[in-house]
């Protein structure tokens, strides 16, 4: 349908929107809460929901919103319950067709505002004072969350009980193993998520105190100007592509770089690798980078089929594809780490010498502050989003393959298509036949769901969400929704503005400088392969994980995303003009299409009608 049809304001009314054709009674899928409901219209309609693309940019299987429950659980807690964020409580979300929208629950009242900045100077404080050892003991618990993780034992549904479990003192049946293992598989992810935002929202708090002290002594400065600030710093969600490169001059360097040839397979590469010495050592190499290198994803985290580059191996292999092909050609592959350092200082310094003495020393304090705390607003990403979700995705698949074995499912990838309480149900039954010797309903119940299920995600990918949904508000005030999302109240009426499309869209400007460039629309992982060397990439957002992309494409532009958003630091470090949060980009241009990126401006224009 057209989802530009009956409006509350400016957008449509989420309560006017159908389901397409063929995807009547999608919202089986999702619990009850998630959905727009006649029994809160009176709350939700008047609202403002904003479609969350950076995150969600496809339709939500059933099984993955716990990616969504957990960490806005856990942004909530810390947020409005532990620091008490003054002007922001939590993120309400509700699911439309399948794609999440989200809306912020600000505090409005000053006394009570008041209140929780007293909460939030103690204790964010309290952080920014210990950071350093805070996040030391941070990352300590992720590893041992990790590996907790990988001890987690699924078990089998044997025959017969081994011994041990006949005469043992400490012992379980498989029943309980199960259902143990599943419930503490859900736990575990629950508590990732916990130390995800433990220190998140500080990092912007951090920013975004700076950003509040330089606009209200240097009115004239850009947003741009002061994220640049604060580029330049070592990350170490920067380290897995800094692998690639290096392992790609040395296989020039050993003169094995003729296995990369443009359209070979990950397998292909390894076994021209596998005849010579050089390409055995090569190979030898390869293995020491991938412990933990390779534990990214080849997406954002929160879907189940974004595997690890170790599952997946095809987007580093493609990266070193492109390397090994650039340093051929006396092309330069590094980061312009140096450069953007230098560019760094330089506007530190003059924007400084602008201020009095007292508000020097401010500036330098918060800018220091800022610079301190910054690695975190990315590198959690490697050890939460990355690292942990995707082994736990695999943690889940080892259910998923117990239920196909006992034919609950005809695959166990389908376990995704469940919600985890219906995979609950099922594992319920199905220890309770194992153990007693039954018949299962369950073979006979899931896989009918199943396909239908995959057959509605099919048609939804097809529709276009709109931006936004409800009324345009008078203000948004939640730092996170500015900072990361990109959602100011400039952007959301710009959105409305632009409801009937257009050839210039306007967005933030993320990094600096202006390109001209054919587009290419990625709307999911699986088409970043299609990216042609030169080619402007448009996309809802973009991960850290994409990071290898970085050396084939001229610029960025987004649907969602601000100026501390990952899009928007990728580019930066990489030295890419970039346009984020346009609203509409994926929708209103096409691949092949020629525009300009204006990243200084915050500017995209379309050059051609059509690609």
């Amino acid at each position: 349908m057209d989802s530009t049809a009956p409006a509350v304001g400016a957008f449509p009314s989420p309560f006017s929107i159908e389901a397409p054709p063929g995807c009547e009674g999608w919202q089986e899928m999702y619990p009850y809460y998630a959905l727009f409901d006649e029994r809160r219209r009176e709350s939700d309609e008047p609202r403002f929901w904003f479609w969350n693309s950076m995150h969600f940019p496809v339709p939500m299987p059933a099984f993955d919103v716990i990616c969504i429950d957990s960490p806005y659980q856990a942004v909530g807690s810390w947020q409005n319950r532990v620091f008490a964020v003054p002007p922001a409580m939590g993120i309400d979300y509700r699911i439309v067709n399948g794609y999440v929208y989200i809306s912020g629950n600000p505090v409005t009242d000053p006394a009570k505002i008041a209140e929780r900045a007293e909460f939030f100077q103690k204790r964010a404080g309290f952080y920014y004072e210990n950071w350093t050892e805070l996040y030391g003991k941070w990352r300590a618990k992720m590893e041992s969350l990790i590996a907790e993780l990988g001890d987690l034992h699924v078990p089998e549904l044997p025959e017969y009980e081994p011994d041990e479990v006949a005469f043992g003192d400490d012992r379980n049946t498989a029943f309980y193993e199960v259902l143990d293992a599943y419930g503490r598989a859900l736990r575990l992810d629950d508590l990732m998520w916990q130390h995800h935002f433990e220190f998140l929202l500080l990092g912007y708090g951090a920013y975004g105190t700076f950003v509040e002290f330089c606009k209200g002594h240097l009115p004239d400065i850009p947003d741009q100007h002061i994220a640049q600030m604060v580029a330049g710093i070592d990350v170490l969600l920067f380290k897995p592509d800094a692998e690639l490169r290096r392992l790609a001059r040395l296989a020039l360097d050993t003169g094995v770089d003729g296995a990369f040839a443009q359209g070979r397979s990950p397998e292909e590469i390894d076994a021209a690798l596998e005849q010579s010495e050089a390409g055995r050592s090569w190979l030898e190499e390869l293995e020491k980078a991938k412990d933990p290198w390779f534990n990214m994803a080849t997406g954002d985290g929160l879907y189940h089929y974004y595997r690890s580059w170790l599952d997946d191996p095809s987007i580093p292999y493609a990266a070193l594809i492109g390397y090994v092909t650039a340093l051929r050609s006396g092309e330069q592959i590094e980061r312009p780490a140096e450069e953007i350092k230098r560019e760094r200082d330089r506007l530190a310094y003059e924007y400084g010498a602008l201020l009095d003495d007292d508000s020097r020393g401010a500036f330098n304090n918060l800018l220091a502050l800022s610079r301190t705390v910054f690695p975190y607003v990315e590198e959690h990403k490697f050890f939460c989003d990355y690292w942990f979700l995707t082994r736990w995705w695999n943690k889940i698949r080892e259910f998923g393959a117990l239920l196909a074995e006992r034919g609950f499912l005809q695959d166990g990838e389908d376990i995704f298509q469940l919600t985890r309480h219906e995979v609950a149900s099922a594992l319920d039954e199905m220890v309770l036949t194992w153990a007693t010797g039954g018949e299962p309903l369950g073979p006979k119940h899931w896989p009918p769901i199943v396909a239908r299920r995959k057959e509605i995600l099919e048609r939804l990918a097809q529709w276009n969400p709109p931006p936004a949904l409800g009324v345009t508000p008078e203000a948004i005030t939640d730092p996170m929704t500015i900072m990361l999302w990109g959602v100011t109240t400039e952007r959301v009426r710009e959105w409305a503005r632009q409801q009937d499309g257009g050839r210039v869209l306007n967005g933030a400007a993320a990094s600096p400088g202006l390109i001209e460039g054919v587009a290419r629309v990625v709307k999911s992982v699986n088409e970043l392969s299609d990216l042609q060397d030169g080619e402007i990439l448009v996309c809802g957002s973009t991960s850290p994980a994409w990071a290898p992309i970085f050396s084939k494409i001229k610029a960025t532009v987004t649907d969602v995303g601000g100026v501390m958003s990952h899009a928007a630091i990728v580019c930066r470090e990489y030295g890419l003009p970039a346009v984020v949060g346009t609203g509409r980009a994926t929708s209103e241009i096409h691949t092949g299409q020629t525009i300009r990126v204006d990243g200084t401006e915050g500017v995209v224009t379309l050059l051609d009608v059509e690609g």
